[in-house]
């Protein structure tokens, strides 16, 4: 049975991938038409969308379906990234106003890498307060995100778009950074699962620093076990369902 959404459990929607209900594909299709379906939230979401990159994994996940076992509980699941991780050949920008006077960065964020070798397919990067120093989530230069519950409310931050993104249905999960509440505080406002693992339990190479000291890379969801899920792919540890469906 094809979803409605795609802000479902991990879980569940690995089960329906591997019994062939339904594709990678097909998933990403519905993200995609979430985000042009309402252009002005999906601008203010997403900076950037993977259009023509993330159909391209879709396809390679859907071409190991049956062929071999799942890479990870993520292969094959849309989900987005926080605007401060380095992705090759582009700049990050922190969702400032100000150009980065860096070149294109040479390569993926570690944790970006490990998403890719998982099968996860990106869908884009999502906007955010500008250099993550703001729990309200607010952003003044590139628009701020509504809050999928009521758009007047503040979505939180920093990780704004990152809580939207999944709260709107426009990817499954997503991936954030928290110092001091940038993943927990929007995911809390926009009625998801934020969870900020120990520092250094996630490779910080290729994240844009606020605090080297407090800073943690740290998964949003719709349940515990979506960010268990997605934390041992970053940590590089085996999964194990939490609370079998």
């Amino acid at each position: 049975m094809m979803p409605e959404r795609i802000n479902l459990p991990v879980a569940t929607l690995r089960r329906r991938l591997d019994s062939g209900d339904t594709t990678s594909n097909a998933l990403l299709e519905l993200a995609l038409a979430r985000i042009e379906a309402d252009p002005e939230q999906g601008g203010r979401v997403f900076p950037r969308v993977y259009v023509d990159s993330a159909r391209a994994e879709a396809r390679a996940q859907d071409a190991l379906l049956g062929a071999l076992p799942p890479l990870s509980p993520l292969a094959g699941i849309p989900i987005s990234i926080k605007d401060l991780f380095d992705v090759a050949g582009e700049k990050t920008r922190s969702a400032s106003p100000v150009p980065n006077p860096d070149g294109p960065a040479e390569q993926d964020a570690v944790v970006v890498q490990r998403l890719r070798a998982a099968g996860a397919v990106i869908v884009g990067r999502t906007n955010m307060a500008a250099y993550a120093f703001s729990g309200v989530g607010s952003n003044r230069h590139h628009g701020t995100p509504g809050n999928p519950h009521e758009r007047s409310r503040i979505p939180g931050g920093s990780s704004s778009g990152a809580a939207v993104s999944v709260a709107a249905g426009m990817a499954t999960v997503a991936i954030g950074s928290d110092t001091a509440g940038s993943v927990r505080i929007p995911a809390a406002l926009c009625g998801l699962v934020g969870f900020k693992p120990s520092r250094c339990r996630i490779p910080l190479e290729g994240v844009r620093p606020l605090s080297w000291s407090l800073d943690s890379v740290g998964p949003i969801a719709t349940t515990v076990d979506c960010c268990h899920a997605a934390d041992c792919v970053m940590a590089g540890e085996r999964y194990a369902e939490l609370m079998p469906a």
